[in-house]
């Protein structure tokens, strides 16, 4: 097992190394799927931005869509209930009630999601795993087994859903683009590019569409994804690797297979056919396969990461793994910087590529950020302030410092 040791890059006291490494892995895929939000407003509303239709652009769509969409959200939300029974041992351990304290957790990521959603990016995830949350500690004492087959008739019913919707739309003749779609995207363009009110009137436009998503597509998926890791957290699965390499083996089998495929067909529904049946359906297909892929993604991660040269990955992805929470809401601000009227307004005018490249330099300067920052401190410093609120002490924040009594 690898486990970590000191304060070297990538391992703390206490941890599972590899766990964190994970987790930087899914904070790269969470930014390749947001800012593709953040920097156009065609994203998402199944027109092609008029600005960027050449053959690259749309394999940079296809890219991210197969790869990316709709399956990092599900290995966040899996590690979130996985970290859940962790901070449930743990205060079984030292006898402090949890319930409290977890409900403090829950209210701090609700006013931290609230701000990020009318501040920076609608998109929010945070208010989301506040709300469910609840339904994870009401869900605390669920034996492994029933939480498995719990989250599975959640998958199953939610693509059910999307199939019978599919053949009602299909049987009415479609849907169609919204005609106004256009229209709606050069509007929002505009407002996102003026000053920090017209880009909060802009977000605030946006949150009833977002809600629609998150309730019907992003909070089922994400409740089985918490209920998988509850299960993978009473189970230790994640702490002892090697006995579970032929699981592993098997998750990234399907994955690459079955995972794929859905992502295939759920790129081809969005970008090519987003008026009607057959999107709802791929949306069905992708309920299913999705989270065959992350999982793959996740198995391929661990078993690097558990392998002997497992510390560079650990040393490369652990420290921005450890300070999720204030890499997240960082990369939402520097984008708002570059893409609004807060700082450069570049909102529409950066090619697809360019926005993964964005991207992928950013998480890179977060990679060597984080790695200084946890060299000299125990926390990332949302992490450090969501913690105090927690407990309602003050940790300790840099290393060697003792706790105050």
């Amino acid at each position: 097992m690898t486990t970590a040791t000191a304060a070297t890059p990538g391992r703390a006291a206490g941890r599972l190394a590899h766990v964190d490494a994970l987790r930087g892995f899914a904070l790269l895929g969470i930014l390749i799927v947001n800012i593709g939000y953040l920097a156009s407003t065609y994203h998402g509303t199944g027109l092609e931005d008029p600005g960027f239709a050449s053959p690259l652009d749309n394999a940079v769509r296809w890219f991210v869509a197969v790869f990316f969409e709709a399956k990092f959200f599900l290995l966040f939300s899996f590690l979130f209930g996985y970290s859940f029974t962790l901070q449930l041992s743990s205060a079984e351990r030292h006898g402090v009630r949890f319930a409290p304290r977890f409900l403090r957790r829950l209210a701090g990521l609700f006013v931290l999601g609230t701000l990020h959603a009318v501040l920076l990016f609608p998109g929010d995830i945070l208010t989301t795993y506040a709300m469910l949350g609840l339904i994870l500690l009401a869900a605390r004492r669920l034996r492994p087994r029933t939480a498995v087959r719990t989250a599975v008739t959640l998958l199953v019913l939610t693509a059910a859903a999307y199939v019978l919707l599919a053949l009602a739309v299909h049987a009415a003749g479609g849907f169609g683009v919204d005609p106004a779609a256009a229209a709606g995207a050069e509007q929002a363009t505009a407002a996102l590019r003026g000053g920090p009110a017209s880009v909060v009137a802009a977000h605030l436009e946006q949150l009833p569409d977002v809600l629609i998503l998150i309730v019907f597509f992003q909070a089922p998926a994400a409740l089985a994804a918490f209920l998988l890791g509850l299960a993978a957290g009473r189970n230790q699965a994640l702490g002892d690797i090697a006995r579970h390499r032929r699981t592993l083996g098997r998750l990234q089998w399907a994955g690459f297979t079955l995972g794929l495929l859905g992502g295939v067909v759920y790129a081809h529904a969005s970008l090519q056919h987003p008026d009607g049946a057959y999107q709802i359906l791929a949306l069905g297909i992708d309920v299913i396969t999705a989270p065959l892929l992350a999982a793959a993604y996740a198995a391929t991660v661990l078993r690097l990461a558990c392998d002997r040269h497992g510390d560079r990955l650990i040393a490369a992805l652990g420290p921005a793994g450890r300070m999720t929470l204030t890499n997240y809401l960082t990369q939402s601000l520097v984008c708002a910087l570059l893409f609004t009227g807060y700082g450069a307004a570049l909102v529409g005018d950066v090619p697809p590529l360019g926005v993964l490249a964005i991207a992928l330099v950013l998480f890179t300067a977060q990679a060597l950020a984080s790695r200084w920052w946890m060299r000299r401190y125990r926390y990332g410093s949302l992490e450090w302030l969501l913690r105090a609120w927690t407990t309602l002490t003050w940790p300790p924040l840099r290393r060697g410092e003792t706790a105050p009594r």
